[in-house]
């Protein structure tokens, strides 16, 4: 199951920051991030298999994505929560990918997951288990994996949120060169908490930094094609800021018209 931690609205010219580790079978093929076709454009990665995304932002600084969870009662052929994230991303706003979000998933077609769709205005968490909420991110350290957001029964997540809080985070260098010790962090003992998981058929596959700031030549995305305690983070900013540029010239023309 993956882990995401959201530092939401803290770091004023950085209201988004992000770490997130993507546990998956490892014999399931997924592309660098990239600039996908279509409007409005988006930067993810892509599952070859389903052809969804784990995460993902748009030009207009939206970001999604998706922790799997467990549920009962799931179809025997649900709809790809992956191709749902890829859907969310075409969204406006965090608010219209909420609802978004909400509409899909009342329709039981779905396996367990939570979304976090996020942007400058507003922040949610649609927890999709056995029941159907929509959460809003408090100002601050948020931790989303495979239960409730900030679940205190979470060992991995009380794991993330001890190690990122050890010191004040406050700015967007800071949390993300912390983020990246703490997400790459492995098992010290057997049977204990780790931020990379292994096992013999499924792990940890890779990881994603991001940070969105107040101006699109602020925004920092870094990938880890693999578990970041073996692979180093690459730098994808220049394609986020190229589209995050464009999504502003974009709505300055419709301004202006």
């Amino acid at each position: 199951m993956c882990i995401l931690a959201i530092q939401y609205r803290l770091v004023p010219e950085a209201p988004i920051l992000v770490a997130m580790n993507r546990d998956e079978r490892y014999d399931r093929a997924s592309s660098v991030p990239a600039i996908q076709s279509g409007k409005p454009r988006v930067l993810c990665g892509v599952d070859q298999e389903a052809g969804g995304t784990w995460l993902g932002v748009n030009q207009h600084g939206l970001l999604v994505a998706a922790c799997n969870r467990a549920k009962s009662g799931v179809s025997p052929a649900p709809r790809s929560r992956g191709v749902l994230c890829r859907e969310l991303l075409r969204c406006g706003s965090a608010r219209e990918a909420v609802h978004k979000a909400m509409d899909e998933l009342s329709s039981n077609a779905y396996a367990g997951v939570n979304f976090v769709c996020a942007d400058s205005e507003s922040g949610w968490v649609v927890q999709a288990g056995n029941d159907l909420d929509a959460v809003e991110l408090e100002d601050g350290l948020s931790i989303v994996g495979n239960l409730d957001v900030n679940d205190h029964r979470d060992e991995r997540g009380k794991l993330a949120r001890r190690l990122l809080t050890l010191q004040t985070l406050d700015s967007p260098v800071k949390f993300l060169a912390v983020a990246s010790k703490v997400f790459a962090r492995p098992a010290a003992l057997p049977d204990r908490p780790s931020m990379v998981v292994r096992g013999s058929e499924k792990g940890t596959v890779s990881s994603t930094l991001i940070a969105l700031g107040k101006k699109p030549r602020d925004a920092i995305f870094q990938h880890a094609g693999d578990a970041p305690d073996q692979a180093r983070y690459e730098d994808y900013s220049p394609l986020l800021r190229d589209i995050l540029s464009r999504g502003l010239r974009e709505s300055r023309s419709k301004a202006k018209a």
